[in-house]
């Protein structure tokens, strides 16, 4: 009996992390097996041995989405918080990974902009940093999630943990 893989996925600033944190937490009341695995975490964990460039962002994302793939056939469910910008390797994961659920976190370019989390959005406009994913490097939308959430501030946080709860809730049930 394999894990399932939430592979949760937007734009730096989006709220990835914060949302899979908090629904890891609900997640792993029903289901101790359960870890959480965040893009800037891994990064440190794997030494830092890539750079941004859009080889070395790919190179990172599949290093993601093969330790993913080794813990859910080890019957751990993983929530994974990555920008994992590359259709390619949301396509891998659907191949490879058969209990895999897609979140995509969207959030509109200009709120993005606003929040200026880690200051990335405003070092890009003024020279400061390269390639970053959704300015000066493109990002591929993911085609089909099979959860989308919109996290422009129209709803609290509280909305959004209980829209995604309800839906993976649908999913669980359906299993």
């Amino acid at each position: 009996m394999g894990g399932r893989l939430f592979w949760v996925t937007g734009l730096s600033g989006a709220g990835k992390t914060y949302i899979g944190t908090v629904f890891y937490g609900k997640w792993r009341k029903y289901h101790p097996n359960t870890v959480l695995l965040d893009g800037d975490v891994l990064r440190q964990v794997f030494g830092n041995d890539l750079g941004y460039s859009m080889e070395d962002r790919f190179a990172c994302a599949m290093r993601y989405a093969r330790l993913c793939k080794l813990l859910t056939e080890q019957g751990i469910h993983v929530v994974c918080c990555t920008i994992s910008m590359f259709d390619q390797v949301r396509d891998w994961n659907r191949e490879n990974i058969p209990k895999y659920t897609e979140i995509y976190i969207e959030v509109p370019m200009d709120i993005l902009e606003k929040r200026n989390q880690k200051n990335l959005y405003y070092d890009v406009k003024n020279g400061v940093v390269k390639n970053v994913v959704g300015m000066d490097m493109e990002y591929q939308l993911p085609r089909n999630p099979d959860i989308r959430l919109v996290n422009d501030g129209s709803k609290s946080v509280e909305e959004l943990h209980e829209e995604l709860l309800g839906q993976i809730g649908f999913k669980v049930m359906e299993e």
